[in-house]
């Protein structure tokens, strides 16, 4: 909901007229197209297209590139206004990628220049998203604070949908956080904005939070009216996404309280408006739910039915239904033909009674008897091939999908994915992250072609996977030309420190043999920490599993504070390492928004 309410931000900051109907968001990426023209036709020197572009690109590459450009024109023209756009910029664009730490980092430079314009407007706005950020990274203590003090800003500003966005967002939080009467007392007050300015999206997303705390409190009648009127008022603007949402979340809510008519109902609803929307996300979770609910209902069959719909959406097996119909047309085509053909045989069975003696007739009759026996047994015999054939199918799609789902999430956290539908975030006490970086690789990526880039990319990380799987580390993701992987999760082990400093000598030793030729031969630095962090699954498509916390960040600093061809560890992991690995101490050394650590650098 923070993300949907957070358009509306973007309309406010684009002087929209609140009357506009929903359909003309459906422009904003031919104006976004149209902004970069303009841009381009003055000479690349306006600065206003480049402030404009941001109110209307949801690119995340696009928001990257020229944010860049965005930024280095207004540094060369030394505008405190410009320079907190640009970064706030760049700040979306890594937030769209999922780098919440990069996107924090650029939201706090954004902060630094607006302070220094004096804009109270840019300040809220800048501090507005370094809340989000942080409720994103599941840090809701830092969240709050930061939503409290967007809040602030604004209430001296006249732009009552960003205070209300903030208000709202501040009020999910404390929902998240299962503080309902703080949830409340914010959900309301933003409503009653967005009722002043007639902003009925707002209103409506806040209908549906109440909904969600009052059926939390357990008050049944007014969760459904408020969910009721929130849907009334989303159907009209056909944002169904958030309705199923919302249905979804009742039925929860109502299962967990153990009234399983009112999450039956609930259920259904929302299984019907996502099946009517092509909404298939919402449709597994909905067949999830009512298969959940019938399990408690005793209803073996219709839990198993539900569950295997929820099997069958989750994994996208949507072609065996087809493959089955067309297998039984063309069955039913095959008996038809027998039957004709039984006929024919049939009627000159007829004609020969009337010329034959009986023991003719009688021989017919068992050539007759014989025929529908074979086409009996023919008929059988394809049935059971046809069920073999689909079953394979089905086997075959089934461990493809289970490939895919290990290929993307460990195996523990996919097999706690398959048998509770979701995973809880988990946190470990210890865990060990690596970072990797390429020297100058924005200025290679200009010289040479995309196809070599990515060639060589694929190289060096097809490498780095290989030596990840033989220390048992679990790779997280790779961000352009970084690799980030992890020791100590999903399982914790004991020596996961010693784990990721041996992969990172063996990756740094790989980058500095010879490449064959057509691969790009980088110079690349390491930065490695231990600390506690908390690992989950990221989103409800294109399963990601992540890691967050300080641990990342400061994983991410010993790399950007390291030198190529060094691994830079901090005191952190030395400590635990020194007895085994020799390392140079570099002192200590401040560092970006983190304070002040030792560092050292691991001896080849």
């Amino acid at each position: 909901m923070k993300n949907l309410i957070f358009l509306a931000l973007y309309f406010s900051l684009a002087n929209l007229a609140l009357s506009q109907s929903i359909d003309e968001s459906s422009q904003i990426r031919s104006k976004a197209d149209s902004v970069k023209e303009l841009f381009y036709a003055s000479g690349e020197e306006n600065l206003e297209y480049l402030a404009d572009l941001m109110e209307y690109e949801a690119n995340p590459d696009s928001l990257l590139k020229y944010g860049e450009i965005y930024l280095t024109k207004a540094e060369k023209d030394s505008s405190d206004s410009y320079i907190s756009s640009a970064y706030l910029m760049l700040g979306y664009g890594y937030k769209f990628k999922g780098d919440l730490s990069k996107a924090l980092e650029s939201f706090f430079e954004s902060l630094k220049y607006a302070e220094k314009t004096g804009s109270i407007e840019a300040q809220g706005r800048s501090i507005l998203t370094i809340a989000d950020t942080y409720s994103a990274s599941e840090n809701s203590q830092n969240a709050t604070i930061y939503y409290r003090k967007s809040i602030e800003m604004l209430e001296q500003e006249g732009d009552s949908i960003s205070l209300g966005s903030a208000i709202f967002n501040a009020g999910d939080e404390y929902l998240k956080m299962e503080k309902l009467d703080s949830a409340l007392l914010f959900i309301e007050r933003a409503q009653q904005i967005f009722q002043g300015v007639n902003f009925e999206v707002g209103e409506a997303y806040c209908l549906g939070n109440l909904g969600m705390i009052f059926a939390e409190y357990g008050d049944k009648i007014t969760a459904e009216s408020r969910i009721n009127q929130a849907i009334e008022i989303l159907e009209k603007y056909e944002d169904y996404y958030p309705v199923s949402v919302y249905l979804n979340y009742m039925s929860n809510i109502y299962l967990e309280q153990n009234d399983i008519e009112s999450a039956l109902t609930y259920a259904q609803r929302s299984l019907d408006l996502a099946g009517k929307y092509g909404l298939k996300d919402q449709m597994s979770e909905a067949n999830l739910l009512l298969s959940a609910i019938y399990e408690d209902l005793n209803n073996s069959s219709k839990a198993l039915e539900y569950y295997k719909k929820h099997i069958q959406y989750r994994d996208s097996v949507n072609n065996i239904q087809a493959v089955q119909e067309m297998a039984n047309l063309r069955t039913d085509y095959e008996v038809s033909q027998k039957q004709a053909e039984v006929d024919l045989l049939e009627s000159a069975a007829t004609i020969a009674t009337l010329r034959a003696k009986r023991q003719t007739l009688l021989l017919y009759g068992v050539l007759v008897m014989l025929l529908l026996v074979a086409l009996l047994a023919i008929g059988t015999f394809r049935r059971f091939k046809f069920e073999k054939e689909t079953k394979k199918i089905i086997e075959e799609e089934k461990n493809r999908s289970e490939e895919l789902l290990l290929n993307i999430l460990p195996e523990e956290i996919a097999d706690e994915l398959k048998i509770f539908g979701k995973v809880k975030a988990h946190r470990f006490n210890s865990a060990t992250v690596l970072f990797t970086d390429f020297k100058s690789f924005s200025t290679m990526a200009e010289q040479i072609s995309p196809e070599q880039l990515v060639e060589s990319i694929d190289y060096y990380f097809k490498e780095f996977d290989v030596i990840t799987d033989k220390y048992g580390l679990e790779k997280i993701k790779t961000i352009g030309d970084s690799y980030m992987c992890a020791g100590g999760l999903p399982t914790e082990t004991a020596r996961h420190a010693f784990d990721v400093v041996n992969a990172g000598r063996e990756m740094m030793e790989f980058t500095k043999k010879p490449k064959p030729e057509g691969i790009v031969q980088f110079e690349m630095r390491i930065g490695i920490h231990t600390g506690p962090i908390v690992a989950g699954i990221v989103g409800v498509k294109k399963w990601q599993y992540d890691i967050w916390g300080d641990t990342v960040n400061i994983a991410s600093r010993m790399e950007s504070n390291s030198e190529e061809g060094r691994i830079n560890i901090s005191g952190t992991t030395y400590e635990i390492i020194k007895e085994e690995f020799e390392c140079e101490y570099r002192g200590s050394i401040d560092i970006k928004n983190r304070g002040i650590w030792e560092m050292y650098y691991l001896k080849s």
